[in-house]
């Protein structure tokens, strides 16, 4: 069934769960708030909410660099302990996160980062292309805002689709990891470096390459 918005947002407050992941549960549970609350349970997304306010100030800076040296990764992950930056499961989900981000080059870490200006700009650039569409002016900017919420999903890591499994976002794969290893996990930050980036050169497909690189 469909769902409001209102009522994600209120399942958000009440478990500090993801606006999708809300959204899902209240669909799964055909909007009663408090079935939806134990679908979040169930699948350990509410209980990773909760350990998603503590403090993680370990864990470790990892590495991925694309086969022929043509693209490069550090980005940095953290933990509330050492012993969680050991964890093999820990480790494996920064060498994806790694790996997802040579492919598909976000920009940000979540939308908070992003600039206000940078949205400003790219609001009006979607308003005058909707409006060259022939889009009634009215409907105009909740278009617009539609929009948006697909440039955040372009260019901010935590809502992009994961690389290796594109039905569940970077943040949702946090946040299953959270609740499998038992305390708060967070990407910091990152950076991706890319030969000759900037530079006028052909165009190459870097997610098949990478996922070649994944599948051997």
């Amino acid at each position: 069934m469909a769902v409001d918005a209102k009522s994600v947002k209120e399942l958000r407050e009440k478990t500090g769960a993801g606006m999708l992941d809300c959204k899902k549960a209240l669909e799964e549970a055909n909007g009663d708030m408090a079935k939806a609350i134990e679908v979040l349970r169930e699948k350990g997304l509410a209980a990773a909410a909760n350990k998603a306010g503590r403090v993680a100030t370990e864990g470790v800076v990892e590495s991925y660099i694309h086969a022929g040296g043509r693209i490069g990764v550090l980005v940095e992950i953290n933990s509330e302990t050492d012993f969680v930056a050991k964890n093999e499961q820990f480790k494996e989900f920064a060498r994806d996160v790694a790996m997802h981000i040579a492919a598909m080059s976000p920009r940000y870490v979540r939308r908070e980062e992003v600039p206000q200006e940078e949205i400003e700009k790219e609001k009006e650039i979607l308003k005058a292309q909707a409006l060259n569409e022939g889009k009634p002016e009215k409907i105009v900017e909740k278009m617009v805002e539609g929009r948006i919420g697909k440039y955040y999903e372009e260019f901010c890591l935590l809502e992009q689709a994961f690389v290796k499994d594109p039905d569940k976002t970077i943040e949702q794969l946090l946040k299953e990891k959270i609740s499998t290893i038992g305390e708060n996990i967070s990407i910091r930050r990152f950076v991706r470096y890319e030969l000759g980036e900037g530079l006028e050169k052909k165009v190459d497909n870097f997610v098949e390459e990478v996922m070649s690189q994944v599948n051997k």
